[in-house]
């Protein structure tokens, strides 16, 4: 038998607890609900190793999750019959953040195995953060365990105070699964009581479809005038609904329990911003419970990240993240289908090719597109109360950027999502403008919506590509997100109106330019025509092209690039992502009646302001000059 030994933490294990027992949870009492649903999942993992193996039920086929206290030695102690540990999974699993069961469950399942199996995502498993938080209330915990399948002499013991090691030791344990306890702290007793207990699983895993087991209290009378007491019996009771949310009738079902059962399986702690509870019946069958959250996760970015909803089969349990189920643009949402249709041994692979799937996808994508709408209404709804108003404002801030991403990735609901986005715009500071309500403002005369696509608001709502339609009081879309440049090129018009940027092509307001000025743009670009070649000739290197402008006013010149070519913007952005971008030259336009430009013809720097002139125009637009240390010495020999 392998001799106890004491172990260290990895160091970010012990960061961790310092966290969780200090500053994690508010809400102490959140500890058993992260405990039973690590049991809960221990049971899942058990249930679908056993579809290729039977013989690991051990005849105990009946999964169930304990919870039993101990008042005179302070303990409390949360068992389950799940998959249980090996002594070395075990010092992988609890000295090791990240490491949370799952995905070593992942990496020993065949190849074929390893598509229908949870890879990791936001399961945290037999153990993982889930499991730490027993110290908010715990001095120690001593977790027991055995691995099914394995003999009983292959049973683990794991202590630790919480501090910098743990010990592991070798049991004989014959139940399968595991069992931990927790030595409270004094001021933890309230958790030693049966009422209070009830009243936290209820509250927290009244959804889980295990059974929660604790010993049923009975009344005893008291004898010679004693008064009587409650005394804990050796029966067990189910003290939840022990049924899957999602199986229920909405109308049996609180607010609260929806929240609650959305806390627990996505580890959030807020409530979320809203939910859809449908049974879909067709020639596809399956149930949803879908949920937006109020905040986005610190990796919404992470497109690789594995991310979707929850899969059942039947009320199986088959995988977390089953991205097949909801597209890449919706990776924020969370949820849980169970499918009547699906094989019980689904793959990765089959889901991909699945025409349930598809289906399933496609409903479940249309059901997230109908929840959003239905927060948007509310925005302009007097009806509505001031925090439902809000709903739709606060989601934006959080996920539209990714939303956005839609416009290019799924063109079936492409004008669906063009309805729910938002922008700022030269009038209005916030997100909050929509396509909608920017045509229903539009000028007489006016043919396009203009935006522009910036690194910032302010450089966009700065930029001087924006004076004549600010002469003119045309109202220019403002927007400053990554996925800007590319989601507007997937969408050409909305509602019959044509989307244009105001920072490629040449500037045409059509009807809204009068024959007075397009005359003396006409004129003034004759008569520049010998200082627009010198032009072209000094910066043959760095321009395509320089022409005269109508859309500035105040500012001697701006950069634009041609219809269909690639914003200076973006090539910026993918050269900084480490990406292959063409190279691509701007047209620099000038602005004939500025004083800077008036002074170009005739001037014996002429070579040096055309340069001048160029840089200022990528410093304008939030570029840096090609080179900085020229461009000073270029301004400071004018200046002196």
């Amino acid at each position: 038998m392998t001799q106890k030994q004491t172990l260290s933490f990895q160091a970010e294990v012990a960061q961790l607890l310092h966290l969780v027992t200090h500053s994690l949870y508010s809400n102490k009492e959140i500890f058993l609900r992260e405990l039973v649903s690590n049991a809960s999942d221990a049971c899942d993992k058990l249930r679908f190793e056993a579809l290729d193996d039977s013989a690991l039920y051990e005849d105990q086929p009946e999964l169930a999750v304990r919870v039993a206290f101990d008042k005179q030695a302070g303990t409390l102690t949360i068992t389950d019959n799940g998959i249980g540990l090996s002594r070395q999974e075990a010092i992988d699993n609890l000295g090791t953040i990240a490491k949370s069961g799952t995905r070593d469950f992942v990496s020993r399942l065949s190849d074929a195995q390893k598509s229908s199996a949870s890879e990791q995502g936001q399961l945290i498993g037999q153990f993982g953060v889930g499991f730490y938080s027993g110290f908010i209330v715990a001095d120690r915990i001593s977790v027991e365990s055995r691995r099914a399948g394995l003999p009983p002499e292959a049973g683990v013991r794991w202590v630790s105070g919480g501090s910098g090691d743990f010990e592991v030791d070798d049991i004989t344990r014959a139940e399968r699964g595991t069992a931990i306890t927790l030595h409270l702290r004094e001021d933890a007793s309230e958790y030693l009581s049966t009422w209070r207990l009830k009243d936290i699983i209820g509250k927290y895993s009244d959804h889980i479809a295990l059974p929660i087991r604790m010993r049923k209290e009975e009344w005893k009378e008291g004898e010679n005038e004693q008064p009587g007491e409650m005394v804990t019996t050796d029966e067990w009771e189910t003290v939840n609904q022990a049924s899957a949310l999602w199986t229920r009738a909405k109308k049996d079902i609180t607010p609260e329990q929806y929240a609650d059962f959305y806390k627990a399986i996505s580890h959030d702690h807020e409530a979320p911003l809203s939910w859809a509870h449908n049974k879909v019946e067709g020639s596809t069958e399956y149930t949803q419970l879908l949920f937006i959250p109020q905040r986005a996760p610190f990796d919404l970015w992470n497109r690789d990240k594995k991310a979707g909803v929850k899969l059942y089969v039947k009320r199986v349990f088959i995988m977390d993240d089953a991205e097949a189920l909801m597209p890449v643009y919706l990776r924020f949402v969370k949820g849980v289908i169970d499918s009547a249709d699906l094989p019980l041994n689904v793959s990765r692979e089959l889901l991909q090719e699945s025409r349930d799937v598809r289906a399933i996808r496609e409903g479940s994508t249309k059901r997230v597109l109908s929840m959003l709408e239905d927060l948007a209404k509310h925005e302009k709804d007097e009806a509505a109360s001031e925090e439902d108003k809000a709903k739709y404002g606060k989601f934006y801030a959080e996920f539209g950027a990714v939303l956005k991403e839609g416009l290019g990735e799924d063109f079936a609901n492409r004008e669906r999502i063009a309805k729910l986005l938002r922008f700022a715009s030269t009038t209005s500071d916030t997100a909050s403008l929509s396509l909608a309500d920017y045509k229903a403002r539009m000028k007489e005369g006016q043919e396009a919506i203009y935006y522009i696509t910036a690194e910032t608001l302010a450089a966009a709502k700065n930029s001087p590509q924006l004076e004549v339609f600010r002469k003119k009081g045309i109202e220019v879309l403002l927007m400053a997100d990554r996925v800007d440049e590319w989601a507007l090129g997937h969408l050409p018009e909305f509602d019959g109106t044509s989307l244009q940027s105001v920072a490629k092509g040449a500037v045409d307001l059509g009807t809204l330019q009068d024959d007075a000025e397009k005359k003396a743009a006409e004129e003034a670009a004759e008569a520049f025509k010998p200082v627009l070649a010198k032009l072209k000739e000094a910066l043959k290197d760095r321009a395509e092209d320089v022409r005269v402008t109508a859309r500035l006013v105040d500012s001697p010149a701006c950069l634009v690039v041609q219809d269909g070519g690639m914003s200076l913007q973006l090539s910026r952005m993918l050269k900084q992502a480490g990406q292959k971008a063409p190279e691509t030259k701007p047209v620099l336009e000038v602005n004939p009646d500025h004083a800077l430009v008036k002074k170009l013809d005739g001037s014996v720097h002429f070579h040096d302001l055309a340069h001048i002139l160029f840089d200022q125009a990528v410093l304008a637009e939030g570029g840096l000059p090609e080179d900085p240390a020229a461009y000073v010495k270029r301004v400071n020999a004018l200046l002196v």
